[in-house]
């Protein structure tokens, strides 16, 4: 029989976030790898660097109409769980439990895996890290290479299992880490634009010439809408995490009030972030270039920009900000989830040493762990790229039903407070839960293999919910 251990001394989730502290929370939670990575897959795809720069914009746009939609529902419900609490009031118990275990099977852990593997590749370019021999490296497992890039994968755990321990003495610690490496990554990325604009050579032209291969087609072509949504795909992995600030609603002071300014707040600074930081790049490269970047699969995209001006220094440079920038995005994709695995576990559908709190610490600490070891597990499966692009299909599949739980509570509690109504509203949903249908069927006819293994992880847990389901509560 399920139960818990009463006389076990346990900690409370303690509401101590403000709203600037929640504001960088949501933007150390998504500004990681992808700003410096994506532009190359994407000029691969378009081969137009306008295309390119309108691809940021609207995945920019389609993610702010998610977040908008997002935050009438996590206004109305701000506890500590995210979307698990939200799912469970709109759609039932098993709804949230798929969620939550698609949370946790692939969509936050596949992301911590992703943005730590960035920051030891970065180190790697700094500091070459070692490799077994070629034999060993190339063994396979099914469709797995655990052994290849060993050093880099190596210190990838490594760095999730420190994050992760970091992340168990304490909320504010762990929030104040994000909060003073967001400030560094903001610096960064500004050097970037301003050194870039002024001193990087570029040409107007760079925005007129297209790469080789290009092909001029209506935006009604099919060929051009799979092409659209493949960098469409690469750039919402620059803007994943902006939902994540739901998790710790219970640890947010006014959270009613402060949840949504936050979740909007913080992303319209991440959107003109992306837009300035992208233009420099095209501005001083060409698109021939970002193609070369992306075949060659040794480079990472903005280290090549800023080396064609500021030379090894400045490309090495570059890889401490991406080391600092990956740490910190780590940091805050490992603190939020284990909130999620907590409110799971109290309701007996999750492991059930995931509902203790620490009593001094006042953290997850058994979620946290938990956590870990699995998002260890994915860096030995799989690439950067793979692992983007499998957690970008699960999670939109889960952010269209945030979306339409809004029209649903708008029906079955009319009446309800909501300190914040969704701008625009019906269409701003609407228009947001139509793209992530889209998104999922084109997903499966680009990227069949990563969308097939994101949708086994996803359902995975079904025999789990009907075993924990006898003796959870009702």
């Amino acid at each position: 029989m399920f139960a818990f251990d009463m006389n076990k001394q346990q900690g409370q989730l303690v509401r101590s976030l403000t709203l600037q502290a929640a504001t960088i929370l949501v933007i150390s939670s998504v500004i990681g790898s992808g700003v410096y990575k994506k532009v190359a897959p994407m000029t691969n795809e378009l081969l137009s660097p306008s295309l390119v720069l309108w691809a940021w914009i609207l995945a920019g746009i389609i993610s702010l109409c998610g977040a908008l939609s997002n935050a009438e529902i996590a206004g109305m419900m701000a506890d500590s769980g995210g979307e698990y609490v939200y799912f469970r009031k709109i759609y039932g118990r098993f709804m949230a439990f798929l969620w939550g275990w698609s949370t946790f099977a692939v969509i936050k852990t596949a992301a911590i895996a992703s943005i730590a593997y960035v920051f030891s590749q970065s180190l790697n370019s700094l500091v070459p890290l070692p490799h077994l021999a070629p034999d060993v490296e190339a063994l396979t497992i099914g469709p797995f290479k655990p052994l290849e890039n060993f050093g880099v994968k190596m210190v990838t755990i490594l760095l999730i299992l420190v994050l992760t321990w970091v992340n168990t003495r304490g909320l504010k610690g762990a929030a104040a880490l994000s909060t003073n490496i967001t400030r560094l990554v903001v610096v960064g990325l500004g050097l970037i634009v301003i050194s870039g604009l002024f001193f990087g050579g570029g040409s107007w032209a760079n925005f007129t010439t297209h790469a080789q291969g290009y092909t001029d087609r209506p935006i009604t072509d099919f060929v051009f809408i799979k092409s659209m949504f493949a960098a469409l795909l690469s750039a919402f992995w620059a803007y994943e995490g902006w939902n994540t600030l739901g998790f710790i609603g219970g640890e947010i002071k006014d959270p009613k009030r402060n949840l949504p300014l936050a979740l909007s707040g913080g992303l319209f600074i991440i959107i003109g972030t992306y837009i300035l930081v992208n233009f420099t790049y095209m501005y001083i490269l060409p698109a021939d270039r970002f193609v070369e970047i992306f075949q060659g699969k040794n480079d990472i995209a903005a280290v090549a920009v800023v080396r064609t001006y500021a030379g090894v220094a400045g490309a090495s440079l570059l890889s401490i900000i991406i080391l600092i920038t990956t740490l910190g995005c780590t940091n805050s994709t490992i603190l939020m989830p284990p909130r999620v695995y907590y409110a799971m576990a109290k309701d007996g559908l999750f492991f059930k040493q995931a509902a203790d709190i620490h009593p001094t610490y006042n953290t997850p600490n058994p979620a946290l762990w938990i956590q870990g070891v699995w998002a260890c597990v994915l860096v030995l499966s799989g690439s950067f790229d793979q692992l983007t692009d499998m957690l970008i299909y699960a999670a939109f599949f889960f952010y269209g039903a945030t979306a339409f739980g809004v029209f649903v509570m708008r029906h079955k509690a009319p009446d309800a407070e909501r300190p914040y109504k969704v701008w625009g509203y019906p269409i701003i949903p609407a228009i947001f839960v139509l793209f992530c249908l889209a998104l999922i069927i084109i997903t499966w006819l680009n990227s069949p293999r990563e969308a097939a293994i994101g949708t086994v992880l996803m359902l995975s847990g079904i025999p789990l919910y009907f075993y924990w389901s006898k003796n959870a509560k009702p």
